[in-house]
């Protein structure tokens, strides 16, 4: 791993260590942003932390969600998300921008030199499947965790994704089975918590919880149970993926729209102040 790594910063220490102990109880909701504006705003919420997007990061910079991201590109705007907010960022970091260990820890630095105090790496190959197998998944897993050591920030929080239900990997029947399987061996690499979106189904949450050994993640959005609902199956944290970004773009659709079709405001009346936002971005 031949890069240039920076002296980790007191503040970046201390962001870690408080976004780790948001996972040690309780359940915490991570909203997810796309830009720098949306993370400022998130922020200015009180969210105790945020992470990113790909997808809606991807659709930002004018390309489809899935991988298609340069390692550069998705680098650059954790840079500066991290450089508006206060709270910790974790970084969705896809599938490493590359299918080696290699690859995983060159990004993994990157992220940690942008200001990221966590990563999301996920186990599929590309959109739709397949996965890596357990133990390629484990070693990407393992470079990861190494590659924090060695850039200085061990307590980076790593959210090990499976996409076993997301994706419908493998026969229904063999899926729960197969993601306690991958939660022990990513554990074993090195992993603080694991994702399985695609897994909204309380009873099986309530088992998963119970088995796992490390603590879960999953992905709410409109349609899924309350916060509270996931509370109670011992989840710890809730993230939304692209849907806040999805709901910002439905939004400038409609009133568009409006202005088309009926030249009139009413989409426009609940906006975000034009100053609240020259504020949370003036640091």
């Amino acid at each position: 791993m031949a890069q240039d790594i920076q002296p980790i910063t007191d503040t970046q220490h201390n962001a870690a260590a408080a976004f780790r102990a948001l996972h040690e109880q309780g359940l915490f909701v991570l909203p997810n942003a796309w830009d720098a504006a949306s993370a400022a705003v998130i922020a200015g919420t009180g969210a105790p932390a945020i992470a990113t997007t790909s997808a809606a990061v991807a659709w930002s910079l004018g390309t489809g969600d899935g991988q298609q991201l340069t390692r550069d590109d998705a680098i650059g705007v954790i840079r500066r998300i991290a450089a508006v907010v206060d709270v910790p960022v974790t970084a969705d970091i896809e599938g490493g921008y590359g299918p080696t260990p290699e690859d995983v820890a060159t990004t993994v630095v990157a992220a940690i030199a942008a200001g990221a105090v966590g990563v999301n790496l996920e186990d599929s190959t590309a959109p739709g499947g397949p996965l890596f197998d357990t133990a390629a998944q484990s070693d990407r897993l393992r470079a990861a965790r190494d590659a924090a050591k060695q850039a200085g920030l061990p307590e980076l929080v790593i959210n090990a994704r499976t996409d076993v239900y997301l994706f419908g990997i493998g026969a229904p029947e063999t899926r729960f089975d197969e993601v306690l399987t991958r939660a022990a061996a990513y554990a074993a690499a090195g992993a603080d918590s694991f994702f399985v979106p695609g897994l909204l189904d309380l009873p099986t949450l309530t088992d998963l919880v119970a088995k796992s050994p490390l603590p879960i993640n999953v992905m709410a959005g409109a349609g899924a149970p309350s916060i509270a609902d996931l509370a109670a199956t011992g989840v710890r944290r809730v993230s939304v993926g692209s849907a806040i970004a999805q709901a910002a773009y439905k939004l400038a659709e409609t009133a568009t729209a409006e202005l088309l079709e009926h030249g009139t405001y009413t989409a426009l009346e609940n906006a975000v102040d034009f100053g609240a936002i020259q504020s949370l971005l003036s640091r």
